[in-house]
């Protein structure tokens, strides 16, 4: 009797709940529908049918100082994995983002499935810092899926196999928006001047980068008080942002929802973001931007001997320059800040030629990949046939 194929999936972050999930639904259609997916995930994951072990949101941790603390539960949650793989036995392990706690939990299924092939999906940024992270991957997985092409050579010089499928965020639906209705609730016509906030999705920076933003906005408003500011809030820190716009004088038009987030983008004149995956929504929108991004004074201080890299931002990466202009700890700050923002504000040429030179970079990113989701499942299935061959 043939057994219905099983695969392992380990997603502890919501970036990678999300690749997850797309990732399952091009397996579901490759593999059939009895498809088993067991380890741990999120929402997303758990409605593509992914039986999760636990509730990975314990394990959501940022930052090298503040991860210290969840090392016990880290411990624990990779043994549990480790078990449930013996147990489960698997056709294959995908280990999505999470680099410290994934790394434990690849060495954990070594020891406890020796044979069972393990694939790392999305790749430690070795291209910015910690290169030796590359070797140590090397060392306990088998197969490394990249969602950037200029991952690869790091990984492939340590004789990792290596796969670049693309990257999902460069697929981002734009089709469902309406800038224009946003606009409109906005009080705002085509033309009136519009500043998109985004001041993170986690809580640390959030509190670290709000002060900052309102500084900022104080400082543009009085130079331009027909400005309108919006920010856009992530579901997770509503409440936190909310509290903190309490105190400011003219607070900007709050937009919550996905549907009003991704319609900012598009109708916003410039925006202020916080460094992630939102600057590259920003630039698939045709939004110029400035980026910033603040750690704490621990971790800056542990990550300045690391950094290997100048850039923060995806697309600069890629451009090999600075696209966008990046503030990053002592340069984020208000004064900074608003210079840049009003430089964009008042030149439509500068923003064009940054707009231009965002979507330039975008396509360097998308390296002729069109379907990330499907090109990964292809990988996975192909690598699982050769396993069994």
């Amino acid at each position: 009797m043939v057994t219905a194929p099983r695969v392992m999936m380990v997603a502890v972050e919501p970036s990678g709940d999300a690749l997850g999930a797309a990732l399952a639904q091009g397996l579901r259609a490759r593999l059939g529908q009895d498809l088993r997916l067991v380890g741990v995930g999120g929402p997303q994951l758990a409605a593509a049918g992914l039986e999760s072990l636990f509730d990975p949101a314990a394990l959501a941790v940022v930052g090298a100082f503040n991860a210290l603390g969840a090392y016990p539960e880290v411990l624990k949650r990779a043994r549990q994995l480790g078990d449930a793989a013996r147990v489960e036995t698997p056709d294959v392990a995908i280990l999505i983002d999470a680099w410290g706690f994934n790394l434990r939990v690849a060495r954990s299924l070594r020891r406890a499935s020796p044979g069972l092939p393990l694939i790392k999906y999305v790749a430690p940024q070795v291209w910015a810092t910690r290169p030796g992270r590359a070797r140590t991957l090397a060392s306990v997985v088998d197969h490394l899926l990249t969602l950037h092409s200029f991952d690869a050579p790091f990984f492939t010089r340590e004789g990792l196999p290596t796969t670049f499928v693309g990257n999902p965020a460069l697929n981002r639906d734009f089709s469902v928006t309406d800038p224009i209705g946003l606009r409109a609730r906005l009080g705002l016509g085509a033309n009136d001047p519009l500043l998109l906030l985004l001041p993170g999705s986690r809580a640390g920076e959030v509190s670290r980068l709000m002060p900052v933003f309102e500084d900022t906005v104080a400082r543009l408003l009085a130079e331009q008080p027909r400005l309108a500011v919006a920010l856009a809030v992530a579901e997770g820190v509503a409440g936190q942002v909310k509290s903190a716009l309490k105190g400011w004088r003219r607070p900007p038009a709050l937009l919550e929802g996905e549907g009003d987030r991704l319609s900012a983008m598009q109708a916003a004149t410039v925006a202020l973001a916080c460094s992630g995956t939102v600057t590259t929504e920003l630039a698939l929108a045709s939004c110029p931007m400035v980026v910033t991004y603040r750690l704490d004074p621990l971790t800056h201080l542990a990550a300045k001997a690391l950094i290997r890299t100048p850039y923060i931002t995806l697309f600069n990466v890629a451009a090999r320059r600075f696209i966008a202009p990046e503030r990053v700890q002592a340069e984020s700050n208000g004064k900074r800040l608003a210079a840049d923002l009003g430089r964009l504000l008042d030149d439509d040429g500068l923003r064009r030629d940054q707009i231009a030179a965002q979507s330039a970079a975008l396509d360097i990113m998308r390296g002729g990949v069109s379907d990330p989701a499907a090109a990964a499942a292809e990988a996975v299935v192909a690598l699982m046939r050769k396993a069994t061959v």
